[in-house]
């Protein structure tokens, strides 16, 4: 008999159900309670209960666990000092795309070493994921396998869709069902119908394939979620953060009946991706902010221990300390630098 199933497969390794990994790293009673407020928190300043302002940075992608909670436990401390004007949420992003080739994340590779023992990388993220949980401080990932969030969103406060998965039927399904606010990135050309098009599809029911806390292959049926937002990334049209650039896009989230909320990420296409541009682009927005642009409710940064990055793939042995693998980030320093700036700045804010 001639195979004619599987034939480019190298071999097909069971993983540990989701609901075995949960109680390998079970969230308490109290991760839940705050899990809860942080989502409740974001809900509100999504939708103008809130006035504070939703700023979700740390590092390109996590790489190294040491370093990421160094980061952590700075960030914990800055966020509570500034937590009455702004609301701190720590990019925790396991999963990377990629336009080609590369490091796909620790999740799918977390020995940096192309060996890919997932198993052990579900495992290490839902750790780290709890280990943030402790210092109360909010975390926010990227899905990007919708297998994913079965094993970690139970401890992440919110979440994006990027800019090459927006246009995705399956991403926007998955988002429908999940139980965080979810930020919708522009397309890669800069285009924003498709991400409107995504808070769309994702505010509504919707019915696919997935699996359930056991590992089953299910039929999965949602009942949409209205916590969703537009981030504004930038394209290969230039940057997207200019005024014009956020009324436009107010103006046509209005049009479509969505509510006109508004995330902007300094990085990527909005930067050019360089690390030191984001705070041209961060401090822009909170001059919007402070002009009186109420549709503006979160600014995105990318920022580590040092700055920059450093070339990968290279031996493990050499890796700088607290450095991206993959995009540039902004220094720890001038990272805290530049939210205590917009924390003064935002006073008048406040006072109004």
């Amino acid at each position: 008999m001639k195979k004619i199933s599987n034939t480019n497969l190298l071999d097909i390794t069971a993983l540990p159900t989701p609901k075995e990994l949960m109680q390998e790293i079970p969230r308490s009673s109290s991760d839940e309670d705050f899990i809860d407020e942080s989502r409740n928190a974001i809900h509100d300043i999504i939708f103008g209960n809130d006035k504070r302002i939703l700023i979700v940075v740390g590092p390109c992608s996590i790489h190294d666990i040491e370093g990421g909670l160094e980061y952590a436990e700075k960030l914990a401390k800055l966020a509570e000092k500034v937590s009455d004007r702004i609301f701190i949420v720590m990019r925790t992003y396991f999963e990377k795309p990629r336009t080609s080739i590369g490091w796909k994340g620790l999740i799918l590779d977390p020995h940096l070493d192309g060996s890919s023992n997932i198993k052990e990388g579900l495992s290490i993220a839902r750790n780290f994921l709890k280990m943030v949980c402790l210092l109360k401080l909010p975390t926010g990932t990227e899905f990007l396998d919708p297998i994913t969030p079965q094993y970690i969103a139970d401890l992440t406060s919110w979440a994006s869709i990027g800019a090459r998965t927006t246009e995705s039927q399956t991403h926007r399904q998955m988002a429908s069902g999940l139980s965080m606010p979810i930020g919708f990135k522009n397309a890669i050309d800069g285009s924003v119908s498709a991400a409107i098009n995504a808070l769309k599809a994702a505010g509504q029911p919707q019915s696919f394939l997935g699996i359930d806390e056991e590992g089953q292959a299910s039929a999965v049926r949602t009942k949409g979620n209205p916590n969703c937002h537009i981030i504004l990334r930038g394209g290969k049209s230039g940057p997207n953060y200019a005024n014009e650039h956020v009324v436009h896009t107010a103006e046509l989230l209005d049009e479509s009946g969505l509510k006109p909320a508004i995330m902007v990420d300094c990085s990527h296409d909005n930067s050019s991706k360089s690390n030191d541009k984001q705070k041209a682009v961060f401090r822009n927005m909170i001059e919007q902010i402070i002009d009186g642009n109420h549709t503006i409710i979160g600014i995105m940064l990318e920022s580590n221990l040092k700055a920059g990055k450093q070339a990968f793939p290279q031996p493990i042995e050499h890796l700088t300390y607290g450095l991206s693998i993959t995009d540039a980030c902004l220094g720890w320093e001038e990272t805290e630098e530049l939210i205590l700036e917009a924390y003064d700045a935002l006073k008048p804010h406040f006072s109004a």
